[in-house]
Parts: C-alpha cells; sequence; structure tokens
C-alpha cells in the first residue's frame, strides 16, 4: 500500500511505500491520474519503481526543484541502460534527473560543462558510455536538445554509479587519479601513449583495478618487486612515484606489492607505444 506524497503529473506520483516506510517513485502511464496528497492507493503492476537515497533534505523537497520531464526521461534512460547493461540501482533517478536538468539548460544556454576526463571516462567504463549515448538521444528526441559529448561521459558515471557501489564523486576521482597516474608513466618513461593504443588501454585498466584493491585494503598474493627492481629499475622507479601519489590522494597507502605488479605494466606500456 501506498500514500500519495506529490503527483507529479499524470504518469508520476511521489509516494510511501506504507509497508517499507520508504520514500519511492512510481512512473507508468495514468499512475498519477486523479490522485490527491494523503490519498492510499495499491500501487500499478505496470508501474516502475524509483527507490530515492536518503538524504538530510527530503524527496518532497529534492522532486520539487526538478521539472518532471526531466524524471520522466532519466527513468527511461535508466531503463534503456539496463536492457545494456542489466539491473541498476534506482537510486539514482533524482540525482541524474537532477543533472540532466541542469545538462539541457547549459545545452539551451550555450555554456555547456567541460568535463576534462571525457576520454579517460568513455575508456574505463565503456559499456556505461554506450548507454549514455542512447540517453543522449533520448534526450534529443523528448526535449529537442543535444547535448555535448562532456555532458554524455557525466551520465556516464551516473549509470555506473548505479551498478556499482562508487558515487559520481568517487567514479570521478578515479577517472582524475588514473588519468593523472598516466601522465606520470609518460613523463618519467619520456614517451607518449596515444589513447587508443593497446598499451594505454591495458595501463589503465591496470591502474584502476589497482585502486579498486588499495580502497578495498585488498593484498595481492604475489610480489614481483625484486624482479621488476633488477629488470626493469627505471620502470620500477616511476611505479614507486606513481604509487606514492595514488597512496597521498587517497589517504591510504598503495600495497608495497603493487609497485612491482604496476612497474611490469609500464615496461609492457612503453614497449606498445
Amino acid at each position: 500500500m501506498y500514500r500519495v506524497i506529490k503527483v507529479l503529473n499524470n504518469n508520476g506520483v511521489l509516494a510511501l511505500d506504507m509497508e517499507k516506510k520508504q520514500e519511492v517513485i512510481l512512473l507508468g502511464n495514468g499512475v498519477g491520474f486523479g490522485k490527491k496528497m494523503g490519498q492510499r492507493f495499491g500501487g500499478s503492476p505496470d508501474a516502475r519503481r524509483y527507490e530515492l537515497v536518503k538524504k538530510e533534505t527530503s524527496a518532497l523537497q529534492a522532486v520539487n526543484g526538478i521539472d518532471p520531464v526531466y524524471i520522466e526521461v532519466t527513468a527511461r534512460i535508466i531503463e534503456a541502460a539496463e536492457g545494456l547493461l542489466g539491473p541498476i540501482r534506482h537510486d539514482i533517478l533524482i540525482a541524474m534527473a537532477d543533472h540532466i536538468a541542469l545538462a539541457v539548460s547549459r545545452a539551451k544556454e550555450g555554456c555547456e560543462l567541460p568535463n576534462p576526463f571525457s576520454q579517460d571516462i568513455r575508456a574505463l567504463f565503456s559499456q556505461e558510455y554506450e548507454a549514455a549515448l542512447k540517453g543522449r538521444e533520448l534526450i534529443r528526441q523528448e526535449l529537442g536538445v543535444e547535448i555535448s559529448e562532456d555532458e554524455v561521459s557525466y551520465i556516464t558515471l551516473h549509470i555506473h554509479g548505479g551498478l556499482s557501489d562508487e558515487n559520481v564523486s568517487q567514479s570521478l576521482e578515479l577517472a582524475r587519479l588514473v588519468q593523472d597516474g598516466i601522465r606520470q608513466v609518460e613523463e618519467g618513461m619520456g614517451m607518449n601513449l596515444p589513447v587508443a593504443s593497446l598499451g594505454y588501454n591495458r595501463l589503465m585498466s591496470h591502474l584502476r583495478y589497482m585502486i579498486a584493491r588499495t580502497r578495498k585494503k585488498e593484498q595481492t598474493n604475489l610480489n614481483m618487486g625484486d624482479y621488476a627492481r633488477e629488470n626493469f629499475p627505471r620502470a620500477y622507479e616511476v611505479a614507486a612515484q606513481v604509487c606514492e601519489d595514488i597512496g597521498r590522494k587517497l589517504k591510504c597507502p598503495v600495497a608495497q606489492e603493487e609497485i612491482g605488479f604496476l612497474a611490469i605494466h609500464i615496461q609492457r606500456a612503453a614497449g606498445q607505444g
């Protein structure tokens, strides 16, 4: 049983799930038609349910600041993304709708938000990026506005957040750390890795999972440090610098064993360009 908190429009309602004591948004044809605030109803078998993240501000305050058209188009984007990627947490709905509303507003005003990590986000989260491209097409079809590639990358982070335990800021931090790490490797080794190259993508992938292990404080079972230090001294030195920098930024030291593995990947990338 639900109780209406606010009718968004004929196709949407903010409601309280009275059994679970949880605020949700229900979207579907006619789900909001004729309903009144405080009314109890049994739901609709065809309605899509979106749980909301508990924050200091109430769900009503959050919803009041967003035109329902953006909530509906965001729900369609999530639905399309699930068709590509499988189940996505629905609690990303409001934050993503709020971002899309701002992105559309910026596009109309011709002052879109630049994203310096677009290429890295696209490479790190390639499947989520494909889903975000479909989202851009839905925005164009439904709202008549074309958002930029940079905005697509931001939507990618929202979708990734719905698939993982990371929020948007954590995903953006990951992209920043990976980009910084690769730049340090390029400078330290005196080389340039084209973004589309095999070496760049393998190094990027290794850094991504190394950072994930560090965040979770996971340990590796094999130490290749002595081998890497003896055979690839320059790559080992650069790897040590990168790991120290990442540990400082994460406020969590990178395991010593990671240096050797990273050095081997750096040496491999240096031979592939």
